[in-house]
């Protein structure tokens, strides 16, 4: 079943500002916005809603009420950017949290409260948490979203599950979550809780109230799912690790890696599935996030490996004052099939040179690099770089030979050539000259049209008078003393 809280801030854009400047706790204090060519109250604290002061009222009015009022201006974004810092606070007590416009969170707390000793414990942490942040709030749990959101605004508290239906009903119809018209109305015509309206056919409440009375009522009793949109998507491999006391030693840290390690690579080798790249979070008291990342070259659950790769990184995590909350993120992941370590010792040797290249590019960099065949004629082309041991589709070609260092770009060169189709005699190349005392040729290689216009290339193997062995080229058709020579490669 699932389970659901509803947190609602009252005074969430005063709270904010009175955090900002203290002394605005100890006044009556509002925020006001240009509303129909008026100033009007836009949001105000709880001193001045005490003094008589409501949202929406001409700041004029409020003025005459309370004379030593505080009036700041307000920001239509401010309500977005507090909610969504908040809901990101709290991804430490569920993953799917979601920002429930204009001052409310909405949490998917389902399986989640058992990591704090049960329901109760876990929305007393939740509320404690938040008002030492300085805000004021109200919180409630249901196995609805809407029954969790009407009882945070009236009255608050825990239902335990499966008993929403008889908490519901004595709700007001304003925990409904309808416009203010549909509450006035039903207010006027003596409806002072949703039980009375629950007994009322549901063709009459269509034709008097229109039907989103009908969805909101549906909604709360449960009978219509209604989905979050969190304001952090949670990859589909993800494990957390919730402290119940902030941490602050690199023990405790490597320790909370170590036990993360172990539960996801447990569940993906139980899917035959194998980590290409991860992220590891400490969610700090502060609020703040410190991450490192790693990747590997082929899947892999190896616990042992993957902690080598992270460790020398975790010095990089400045706890500060304390971590409550560690989560390790698998953002990729491909299959990975079981290997047979007895009888084919070549996997073993392959699974050992991918860790070894793990621990090299994860200490020194992107410093390791390997190639595979694409399907092109021209040789610029003819490679493609990869980051993985198994993607090769394409078999490298055989019918004809290519030097072991290719240029990315050809090199022009001077070149002494007798009559068409033969070889050269001579090169220079940087400065120094080569004879040639071996050559092979022409190998004639097309421009590929469909991507890139232009000449034709006729290469040769030639070896000079050291034995060193070179790939050449002439483009296009022979021309006396306008030939252009180039330099593509070398052999080994």
């Amino acid at each position: 079943m699932s389970r659901y809280v509803s947190i609602w801030f009252p005074h969430l854009r005063t709270d904010w500002h009175a955090l900002r400047e203290p002394h605005l706790h100890q006044l009556p204090f509002v925020l006001r916005s240009l509303q129909h060519n008026r100033m009007v109250v836009s949001a105000c604290n709880a001193m001045a809603q005490a003094s008589g002061i409501l949202v929406g009222m001409p700041l004029a009015d409020a003025r005459a009420i309370v004379t030593n009022l505080q009036v700041k201006d307000d920001a239509d974004d401010l309500p977005i950017k507090l909610l969504t810092r908040l809901a990101t606070w709290c991804i430490r007590f569920s993953p799917t949290v979601a920002v429930d416009l204009p001052n409310g969170l909405l949490i998917d707390v389902t399986g989640c409260t058992h990591l704090w000793g049960g329901e109760e414990k876990y929305v007393f942490n939740l509320m404690h948490k938040l008002r030492q942040r300085g805000y004021t709030l109200h919180a409630a749990m249901a196995d609805t979203i809407g029954h969790a959101w009407g009882l945070a605004r009236h009255g608050g508290g825990i239902v335990p599950a499966g008993k929403h239906l008889d908490h519901l009903l004595h709700l007001p119809p304003a925990a409904l979550r309808l416009d203010p018209e549909t509450n006035i109305q039903l207010h006027k015509l003596g409806l002072q809780c949703i039980g009375q309206i629950f007994h009322i056919p549901r063709t009459s409440l269509r034709k008097r109230f229109g039907t989103e009375i009908l969805l909101r009522l549906d909604q709360a009793l449960g009978h219509v799912i209604e989905s979050l949109t969190p304001v952090i998507v949670p990859e589909p491999y993800q494990h957390r690790l919730p402290c119940l006391e902030p941490v602050k030693t690199p023990t405790a840290i490597a320790i909370a890696l170590q036990q993360l390690l172990e539960e996801l690579c447990l569940r993906l080798q139980k899917e035959s599935k194998g980590l290409r790249t991860c992220t590891f979070s400490a969610h700090r008291i502060d609020g703040k996030v410190e991450q490192l990342k790693i990747g590997t070259h082929q899947a892999t659950h190896h616990v042992s490996h993957l902690f080598k790769l992270c460790e020398p990184k975790l010095t990089t995590i400045d706890p500060a004052w304390g971590i409550d909350l560690f989560i390790l993120e698998a953002t990729g992941v491909e299959a990975c099939s079981p290997q047979q370590e007895v009888i084919w010792d070549a996997q073993q040797h392959h699974a050992a040179l991918a860790e070894l290249i793990d621990r090299l590019t994860n200490k020194a960099g992107d410093v390791i690099h390997r190639y595979e065949p694409a399907q092109h004629h021209w040789p610029e082309r003819s490679i493609a770089q990869t980051k993985s041991l198994h993607t090769q589709t394409t078999l490298w070609p055989a019918a004809h030979l290519r030097p072991v260092q290719l240029l990315a770009a050809p090199d022009r060169i001077e070149v002494t050539a007798p009559i068409p189709d033969y070889p050269p005699m001579l090169f220079r190349y940087k400065g120094q000259l080569h004879h040639i005392v071996k050559a092979d040729g022409p190998e004639r290689i097309e421009q590929e049209w469909w991507i890139t216009p232009g000449l034709h290339r006729d290469y040769y193997r030639v070896e000079d008078e050291n034995g060193k062995r070179y790939w050449l080229f002439r483009l296009g058709h022979y021309q006396e003393k306008t030939a252009q020579w180039f330099l593509h490669g070398f052999f080994a």
